[in-house]
């Protein structure tokens, strides 16, 4: 589990009075200023979807849209006035915890529809299908009510249907006539069907448990049984009690889940089960369809998480063809970066086998075609491949540690070393591309830099800006403005390990710093992986609270590892 841990060292001095209080800071509007949540290109590429905090009351959700062509940006379901008082599932209220959402209300998330004018949401556990071409009362559609919590909505990629879980079952609806159908029929109790496990959620970034197929044929999903894992109590806080719960938690050499991976036809029918391989104390970690539909590809962490197998598993026949493995003496991290190419049998693939993360080109023989990027620097996670022009974007810390920027490499290989950088600014670059990043030539960047708070603008492939979504001026309409006289700007640096690595550190000094004097020390350190906090981006509020109260806050990095991305309006 993912937890930053704090040790205050306090020297006795004198502490400045501070205008920025713990209350001002997790109170509202957001002192980052209004920055969108959930940024998503619609497919047709007309659209930039987000979801937006109000004024009031920075936590509760609306779904915001910006149109490409008009210019114009509004908000088109206001989730308050939708559901006034929001009823949460414990399984939901679980969900939001392991994707560190749970502080959010209203409209969490979000599917667009294939056809970019439609966009599927849940709200208070029911499912509900907004037209952004429609007006009024027209516009609105609600596919399912009652009849218990709905998790892990989706539209179907030809748009024939909506898909959700219930009550740890699959269910689907058909969009035309509004039929409803179980397709699993044996989810409750320690059975569950097209969810995730905690661990897999928790841990692995696992956020669905089922994968439609691209035609609609079919649905992969992932069957778990969890009544081996041993039953831990914890507290369960709620604003009028305290209750104590049992929940299912699988501590370090108790036994995991079993888990089974499944097909199923959306019109129903018996699933076909693909064989996992012989031992069963494995991971099913990530699930993948080719882009003909013809084949799923899972891959298979071994209960160490020092082997990573990728597997093509034929899906009318079942037949099973290992494409590669990843080994590690430590453990293999896992991401999200396999992509398969629709006019050619390859696919791309990231992995740490040389030292650090890159990408590679393979084919679906799994022999190894040619590195896409190399050098002495990581790749964080693939955003986008141009297959028409031969180009695959990814995001990087290649020119400075503490940055994030936007490259491409090509497809042939002949860049891999010098890979050509798209972002401006230096900071940090959140990229949005559209599932068809040739057929839709623009992205969504969310920048930031200590000095700049979130901005949010439409850009060409080639990083030139096309429109602002958010511009987040801080100007004297901005919430972060009656504080910025004093705003702590961090100097960054490194030290050298007893190894030889440098480890990136970040420093706030208070205002009025005199070096002749002795100061108490805000340490942070996380010191597990996938987490860095020492970045080129807008600073974090409790840190420039404590550097404001006459403390030092120094900020320290463990040696690298892929980054897991912080939400900018995170206090």
């Amino acid at each position: 589990m993912h937890r930053i841990f704090y040790l205050v060292c306090l020297i006795a001095m004198p502490i400045a009075a501070n205008d920025l209080t713990l209350a001002r800071i997790f109170g509202d509007p957001a002192l980052a200023g209004p920055t969108p949540r959930a940024v998503k290109v619609s497919p047709d590429g007309r659209r930039v979807g987000f979801l937006r905090g109000r004024a009031t009351d920075q936590h509760q959700l609306d779904f915001w849209c910006y149109d490409v062509k008009d210019a114009t940006l509004l908000m088109r379901v206001d989730s308050k006035a939708l559901v006034p008082e929001e009823k949460l599932s414990d399984a939901e209220r679980g969900r939001r915890e392991r994707e560190r959402i749970a502080d959010y209300h209203g409209i969490v998330d979000y599917d667009w529809a294939p056809d970019g004018r439609h966009v599927l949401f849940t709200l208070s556990g029911n499912l509900y299908l907004y037209d952004l071409e429609a007006h009024g009362e027209k516009a609105l559609q609600e596919l399912a009510h009652g009849g218990g919590a709905i998790l892990d909505p989706k539209i179907s990629p030809r748009n024939h249907y909506a898909s959700f879980v219930r009550d740890q079952d699959l269910w689907v609806i058909e969009l035309r006539s509004g039929v409803e159908r179980r397709l699993t029929t044996d989810g409750g109790g320690a059975i569950h069907n097209a969810e995730a496990e905690f661990v897999a959620q928790e841990e692995m970034d696992q956020k669905s448990g089922y994968w439609w197929a691209p035609d609609d044929s079919a649905i992969a999903y992932k069957r778990f049984n969890e009544s081996a894992v041993p039953v831990a109590r914890r507290f369960e806080i709620y604003a009028n009690r305290v209750d104590v719960v049992e929940q299912r938690y699988p501590a370090a050499g108790d036994p995991n889940v079993s888990v089974k991976l499944g097909v199923v036809q959306p019109a129903g029918g018996q699933t076909r089960w693909i064989d996992l391989g012989p031992n069963a104390d494995i991971y099913l970690a990530r699930v993948n369809w080719t882009p003909d539909a013809r084949q799923v590809a899972f891959q298979r962490l071994s209960r160490d998480q020092k082997r990573l197998d990728l597997v093509l598993v034929d899906a009318a026949t079942l037949k099973e063809t290992p494409l590669l493995a990843e080994t590690a003496a430590s453990w293999v991290n896992l991401s999200d970066d396999l992509h398969f190419l629709k006019g050619e049998p390859l696919f791309v693939w990231s992995s740490e086998r040389s030292g650090t993360k890159h990408l590679y080109l393979y084919g679906l023989d799994g022999k190894l075609r040619h590195p896409l990027t190399a050098g002495a620097w990581n790749v964080d996670s693939l955003l986008a491949v141009d297959e028409p022009a031969g180009l695959v974007y990814f995001d990087s810390n290649k020119d400075a540690i503490i940055d994030r920027q936007i490259y491409t490499a090509r497809l042939n290989g002949m860049d891999a070393a010098n890979p050509h950088r798209v972002s401006q600014g230096d900071g940090s670059h959140d990229a949005q591309f559209a599932q068809d990043a040739h057929r839709v030539a623009l992205y969504v960047d969310t920048f930031s830099n200590p000095t700049t708070p979130p901005q949010v603008s439409i850009n060409a492939p080639d990083g030139h800006r096309l429109a602002w979504i958010e511009p987040n001026h801080l100007d004297a309409t901005h919430p972060y403005w009656p504080y910025r006289d004093r705003h702590v700007i961090p100097e960054f640096g490194h030290i050298r390990a007893d190894d030889g690595q440098d480890l990136q550190y970040s420093l706030m000094k208070p205002p009025g710093f005199d070096p002749s004097q002795r100061y108490p020390v805000f340490l942070k350190v996380y010191g597990g992986p996938g987490v860095q906090l020492v970045e080129r981006a807008w600073p974090n509020f409790v840190d420039e609270y404590m550097a404001r109260q006459g403390y030092v806050v120094f900020v320290l990095d463990n040696r690298g590892t892929p980054r897991r991305t912080r939400a900018f309006s995170d206090p």
